[in-house]
């Protein structure tokens, strides 16, 4: 998936091995261990090819190479923590790096505040483009309608999706959808699309993947249903946008952590995956609820939007071009 968008982007791009070494059992650690060993014989090679001033890290297990080899070769660091709580890969890239970028204060729980620098997500460039006039116009909404985004990451999430099938009578009687379903789950969906009334499949707008166009269906909705990753950090206070938030299980507890600093600031509900089906407090009552109490909608959007960095990006940028001041001065 890296590889894509980065090329897609037009940067150049190289891999490198890695493994995870937490939480997998003794055998696949060791040959974790032993592919980050290859790795970072790997990010030397490429750090000693391309001579960087900076070096600049974020992620899971496949930044630790990149972080042990500029650590060894003196290369300056920045670590970007995205999500609220740091995995174990992150914090002991945070352990090598020169300074820390976060998302949020609440990180000062996790990293050392002689390193860390707050800066906010760094929103992509799409959404300082889009306004809710332009998104809904793009998908054919009328300024009037309620309208409710639907989506679970880049891979899509089956729970959500199955709940959204579930209740999409009900869903579709209160708000117009917009529904991204990931490609795994896309023909179920799109069969269950076919298999409405004319009428509600114009307020069933189902994709299975939104690039640049996500930005769009954000701005354009009134509420976001999704999982809690980092993303949500970001990409719904950039806009303003309130939302019931769904945790992924299985993601030890770090979209649990981001989904309660929302929900804390009023910005967002947490509904619990197990609890998407449930008559009395599951996927479709939530909505509902919320829809029909457009004061309390209007607040958590308030709330969403303090939280908001706009500057994000540039700030992180700064901050690199500071950190890589010290290796001209060498």
């Amino acid at each position: 998936m890296e590889r894509e968008l980065v090329t897609r982007a037009g940067v150049p791009f190289q891999a490198i091995c890695a493994g995870a070494m937490h939480g997998v059992g003794a055998r696949r650690a060791l040959r974790g261990a032993w592919r980050t060993l290859r790795g970072s014989g790997q990010a030397l090679r490429i750090l000693r090819a391309f001579k960087p001033h900076v070096v600049f890290m974020t992620g899971g297990f496949v930044g630790v190479p990149v972080a042990l080899a500029a650590w060894l070769r003196r290369v300056p660091s920045v670590a970007y923590l995205p999500d609220i709580e740091p995995g174990y890969a992150l914090r002991l890239m945070a352990h090598l790096a020169t300074r820390v970028a976060v998302t949020a204060e609440d990180s000062a729980a996790f990293i050392p505040r002689r390193k860390m620098v707050m800066t906010g997500y760094p929103v992509r460039e799409a959404f300082a483009n889009v306004s809710r006039a332009s998104a809904r116009r793009h998908f054919g909404l009328s300024e009037a309608e309620r309208v409710v985004l639907i989506y679970g990451g880049s891979k899509g999430a089956r729970s959500i999706n199955r709940a959204v099938l579930t209740a999409l009578p009900d869903l579709l009687a209160a708000a117009t959808v917009i529904h991204v379903t990931g490609k795994a789950d896309w023909a179920e969906v799109s069969a269950a699309r076919a298999g409405l009334s004319e009428a509600l499949r114009r307020r069933y707008l189902a994709f299975d993947y939104l690039h640049d166009e996500m930005a769009l269906a954000m701005a354009a909705a009134d509420l976001a249903v999704c999982r809690a990753g980092a993303s949500v950090l970001g990409e719904l206070p950039y806009l303003g946008l309130p939302a019931i938030l769904v945790p992924y299980p299985y993601a030890w507890r770090y979209q649990q952590v981001n989904a309660d600093y929302l929900a804390r600031r009023g910005a967002a509900v947490v509904l619990r995956d197990d609890q998407l089906l449930d008559e009395r407090a599951g996927l479709r009552r939530c909505v509902n609820d919320l829809l029909n109490h457009p004061a309390r909608l209007e607040a958590m959007r308030q709330a969403s939007q303090r939280l908001g960095h706009r500057d994000g990006a540039a700030r992180i940028a700064a901050l690199l071009l500071e950190v890589s001041r010290g290796h001209d001065q060498r």
